[in-house]
């Protein structure tokens, strides 16, 4: 990859920032000629059609989408030059919502999460409420090196009980700095040794899992060798984790943009369609989670999110949500993009699938 930008798709005026024109993007080569099946006529074709939603397990909000990095892969097209972000009234919504839905685990993305300047209220909050709920936080890691004020975030996380889900693309400088920047290694290191000496992949309730993203147009694979590369790499820079989480890349946004850029997507694209896997699909979050947008809007997943693929059916925003059994009596949304979560093992925000 070349240098990374410092801004956003959006800040640059780039065409894929906008959801129809990735939409026009995905849909073309083998899928315009009909070389590839539709998403929506390979879940047919194995008796899969449609996919509906099991329960809300998940609530996954994203809290905005302003974030201290630019990442090459990012599907949300965050950066610092972001300036949405989920309003007061709307995270008291989500607390209430937390118990009115059932959920058992909370899972808080961004962006950087720990940007949003009620976070750590909003955490402390949700936690003294529903004290055995399953809280997650997406953090990038820099962040906690990335301003004094954030320094002790570590110690919060610990204090709160939060599952600390970090993105770490590889266990060697070189391709993680190219995913993410240069620097981001040798910082994600540092960030990582405070949440070890914190308790962090040590004890039972603090829980540390790393997120493995390719480099390159290619679905992660031989993830058991992986994660013990990576468990001898960080164990010699005294960091311990609990699990490493394989993330395919999705074709939506900046990477979509790479894709594009570097003459990969047809390939990327083919491998996707290839790799369809009918035992992922079965498990594919968007079975169990329910994602809020920064401003209340209901999707899918936080993939649709990005898409602007609002959820089926009458309700779409979390304030008009009055019957939640009913939300749940639904079509889950899909497009060609989803291929992305049922190639291979499959892939979702929690990991493999099948």
């Amino acid at each position: 990859m070349a240098s990374l930008p410092h801004k956003s798709l959006r800040a640059r005026g780039g065409e894929l920032a906008a959801p129809a024109a990735q939409f026009k993007t995905l849909n073309a080569a083998g899928f315009a000629t009909g070389e590839w099946p539709a998403f929506s006529a390979m879940l047919e074709r194995h008796g899969l059609a449609p996919l509906r939603p099991k329960s809300i397990e998940i609530f996954q909000i994203n809290v905005g989408y302003v974030c201290n990095q630019v990442c090459a892969h990012c599907h949300v097209d965050a950066g610092p030059d972001r300036r949405e972000q989920m309003s007061s009234e709307l995270l008291a919504l989500v607390e209430e919502a937390l118990g009115a839905s059932g959920a058992s685990t909370l899972d808080i993305t961004g962006g950087a999460p720990e940007m949003h300047p009620e976070f750590r209220a909003f955490v402390e909050r949700v936690r003294a409420r529903y004290p055995e709920l399953e809280i997650i936080v997406r953090s990038n890691l820099t962040i906690l090196e990335a301003h004094a004020k954030y320094r002790d975030l570590p110690e919060f996380f610990a204090a709160q009980r939060v599952r600390v889900v970090s993105s770490l693309p590889f266990f060697r400088a070189d391709r993680t700095d190219r995913q993410r920047g240069e620097g981001v290694f040798e910082s994600s290191l540092r960030a990582l040794r405070r949440l070890t000496e914190v308790g962090y992949g040590r004890e039972e309730e603090l829980v540390l899992d790393l997120v493995h993203n390719p480099a390159g147009a290619f679905l992660p694979n031989h993830m058991e060798a992986l994660e013990a590369n990576y468990r001898e790499t960080l164990a010699a820079e005294s960091i311990a984790f609990n699990q490493l989480i394989a993330i395919a890349n999705m074709p939506i946004a900046r990477y979509l943009d790479y894709l594009e850029a570097s003459g990969n997507l047809e390939d990327y694209l083919e491998v996707l369609v290839d790799g369809f896997n009918p035992a992922a699909a079965r498990g594919v979050m968007c079975t169990n989670t329910l994602s809020v947008g920064w401003d209340g809007r209901l999707f899918d997943c936080d993939f649709n999110q990005m898409l602007e693929l609002p959820l089926a059916g009458p309700v779409r925003r979390l304030q008009d949500v009055e019957d939640w059994a009913a939300l749940n009596d639904r079509n889950v949304v899909v497009a060609n993009h989803c291929y992305g979560c049922t190639a291979g093992a499959g892939s979702s925000c929690q990991g493999a699938t099948a």
